[in-house]
């Protein structure tokens, strides 16, 4: 097969970014509370959908987060959100329990067209100087009634939680009409029990750290495979085990010298586009034809969050 036919295989590929936190601060330009450049949000975008990228599911993980999401979707019809409170934030609930989640309710009753998912919500036994272990497990259960309410799948978060998460999701299988499990980074037994209740399992750069992630993230059965960026978290690092199966890198600047209307990049920032990476990796250590991987993780990501 010719290089130029390889070129216009991999342009047909078409990518859902199922978490993109694209209300972050660092899309204004703003980095740890100061200023180092003029926003760029709709370079990033530009960048993106020029990427191949079809559609992204910007995260919600707060009731005031998700407002944010929702009004970003609106600017474009290729985006969308999720509504949900993340567990290192679930102290929001405490004060009124029943206000909160009635919030996190009016956003989807009123939103039904952009809002795909309950989310992003679950356990992190790594943050509990965040938000206590009791305080997760509570509201984390409390907020699945709204995933079988809405017939809206859940974004779960999961990080050294597999076994408290899978219990909370056995306990109330009827509340919930299924999900992904984003980010995962957890061990081969975590997986099973994961995909054993059905869920999906989402990978980006994070997921990819260690030479374990690569090995667990192989085993992956592709009808159960999605990708996403986290952006602008969780890059794909050169650090990283699998980087030198990337074929697709991209010029960066540092971002007190990054100009939004070059080429570049800013270092240290993920974006959508860098999507591409993750899938390349994952052809790699799966063995798999890149392009009917993008093709299966699509149809994958369609038939959960747009079923026709």
């Amino acid at each position: 097969m010719t290089g130029g036919l390889l070129r216009r295989m991999s342009s047909l590929r078409k990518y859902i970014d199922i978490g993109a936190n694209l209300t972050d601060d660092m899309y204004q330009g703003v980095y740890h509370g100061s200023k180092k450049h003029e926003p760029d949000l709709d370079v990033v975008l530009n960048r993106a959908w020029s990427g191949s990228l079809d559609k992204m599911i910007i995260t919600g993980g707060s009731l005031e987060d998700s407002k944010k999401a929702i009004d970003m979707s609106r600017s474009d019809a290729r985006l969308f959100s999720t509504v949900g409170c993340h567990p290192t934030r679930c102290k929001d609930f405490v004060e009124n329990p029943e206000n909160y989640l009635n919030g996190l309710r009016s956003l989807i009753s009123e939103n039904k067209d952009k809002v795909v998912a309950i989310g992003e919500c679950g356990l992190d036994y790594e943050r509990l100087h965040f938000c206590e272990k009791d305080v997760q497990l509570k509201f984390f259960e409390y907020q699945l009634q709204l995933s079988r309410e809405f017939n809206l799948p859940l974004f779960l978060h999961c990080r050294a939680a597999a076994d408290d998460l899978v219990d909370i999701l056995s306990r109330n299988q009827d509340k919930v009409v299924g999900g992904v499990v984003h980010s995962f980074d957890g061990s081969e037994e975590a997986l099973q029990k994961i995909l054993a209740l059905g869920l999906y399992i989402g990978i980006n750069g994070c997921s990819l750290r260690t030479k374990e992630n690569l090995d667990v993230a192989s085993k992956i059965p592709t009808d159960r495979l999605m990708i996403e960026t986290d952006c602008p978290w969780c890059e794909v690092k050169s650090t990283h085990p699998g980087y030198g199966h990337v074929v697709t890198k991209f010029v960066t600047a540092k971002k007190e010298k990054y100009n939004p209307g070059s080429d570049s990049q800013v270092k240290g920032r993920n974006e959508p586009v860098n999507i591409v990476q993750v899938l390349e990796i994952l052809a790699a250590i799966r063995k798999e034809n890149p392009d009917e991987l993008a093709a299966a993780i699509y149809d994958n990501t369609n038939r959960v969050f747009f079923p026709k």
